[in-house]
């Protein structure tokens, strides 16, 4: 058992975004469960940042786009820690492509994880969040679910399927002062971005106009305000985190 530190469930927390979350959770006092589905050494980093910050947590796997695993790790994070009160779904995966040549099966594995997968975690931690009458929900959608992007059809209806998925939500189970909110990133410097050449960088910063790319702490920023106690009148919204390249 944990004592009565918050208990907060991070899927994909093994990098990127997800690491920077759970390390600022942990910067709160948190226990964090971090999600991963293949790499444990990449998640096992990432506790070790979670109690460099200050916080505690383990490692749990399970595959987001499966239902039942899903189901099956809430139950047993409940078990051990006692509750779940903050839950960040924040896997995602991509299978960019045009519509013209994108494959049904690119089609459902970005919305059985990035979408879906999100369902499925907030489903699981509802029951004791409203046993507790307190809860936290931050899913991280994405600037492509505001604008779209060509040859990313699949993600960005995922993404924008999110914040359909939190408004209703936060209507739901506002009386349980429970809170169910986004944060849509723009460009986040991650290792994807690290590696596209100069040309196509220079592109996507004449687009921004704070003029540079986001860090995931400038993501992980945002979660925080959403799950502390100052935004408990704070439900049902997106915060957009992109450097003005959407208004």
């Amino acid at each position: 058992m944990t004592d009565h530190r918050k208990i907060a469930v991070v899927t994909g927390g093994s990098r990127g975004i997800g690491r920077a979350i759970c390390a600022r959770l942990g910067r709160m006092g948190c226990f964090v469960w971090v999600n991963y589905v293949s790499r444990s050494d990449a998640a096992e980093k990432t506790i070790e940042l979670v109690k460099q910050a200050g916080g505690q947590g383990q490692t749990v796997q399970f595959d987001v786009a499966d239902f039942d695993q899903v189901q099956s790790a809430f139950k047993s994070i409940v078990a051990e820690s006692g509750s779940v009160d903050i839950v960040i779904n924040n896997a995602g995966i991509t299978r960019d492509g045009l519509v013209a040549r994108m494959k049904e099966a690119d089609w459902d594995a970005v919305l059985d994880t990035n979408l879906k997968g999100a369902f499925a975690c907030a489903k699981a931690a509802l029951k004791p969040m409203m046993k507790n009458r307190w809860g936290r929900i931050v899913n991280i959608s994405s600037i492509v679910g505001y604008s779209g992007n060509g040859g990313q059809v699949n993600y960005a209806a995922a993404k924008a399927g999110m914040v359909g998925l939190t408004k209703s939500l936060a209507r739901e189970f506002a009386s349980r002062k429970i809170t169910v909110n986004c944060v849509a990133p723009g460009y986040i410097v991650t290792e994807m971005t690290q590696e596209l050449d100069d040309a196509v960088k220079e592109k996507m910063l004449s687009e921004i106009p704070l003029a540079a790319l986001g860090e995931a702490e400038d993501v992980a920023a945002a979660v925080e305000y959403l799950v502390s106690d100052q935004a408990g009148y704070v439900t049902g919204q997106t915060i957009h985190v992109n450097g003005g390249m959407y208004m």
